[in-house]
């Protein structure tokens, strides 16, 4: 495989073939030190670039502050889902629960949803009576995302 130096005409290909059989002595005015600055490892631009102490290119103080500014942004973005989740099952949740009182215990004066970690359940939101003679009582667990009810066929409920 040959490899085009970049150099047009005669002199390019003289170039080529002495550089391929490894002969750079005299063969055009300044190749070798063309040919050592390709072989370079550093840009050129870069040789004898000595950096200025060991301070980092940023401060404390301002690394500090963008940090806050990213963790403030992410809030930004995560909180407004968490509270939407939260409020649209807590609403279903009582509709939900409201439906299962109705069926399982109708002398009942209310129901209540509430979130359990370690409810009935184990965990998610939970239905439970409210008022009456016997107090609260377990109807329920709704699951972590409330659905309406499923009761088994021919029954009613009259909410």
């Amino acid at each position: 495989m040959r490899r085009d130096c970049g150099c047009r005409g005669a002199n390019a290909a003289r170039l080529r073939t002495h550089r391929y059989r490894g002969e750079t002595a005299g063969v055009l005015p300044g190749v070798e030190d063309w040919l050592a600055m390709s072989m370079h490892e550093d840009e050129p631009e870069l040789a004898g670039y000595e950096p200025v102490g060991e301070r980092p290119l940023r401060g404390r103080r301002r690394r500090l502050v963008t940090q806050i500014v990213v963790v403030l942004g992410l809030l930004a973005l995560i909180l407004p889902g968490i509270f939407t989740t939260i409020s649209v099952g807590g609403r279903t949740a009582q509709a939900s629960c409201a439906l299962w009182v109705a069926h399982q215990a109708p002398d009942a004066t209310g129901s209540s949803a509430r979130f359990q970690v370690f409810g009935p359940g184990v965990i998610g939101w939970e239905c439970y009576t409210a008022g009456g003679f016997g107090g609260t009582r377990h109807i329920a667990s709704l699951g972590l995302i409330p659905g309406a009810p499923v009761f088994p066929a021919g029954t009613s409920v009259e909410a």
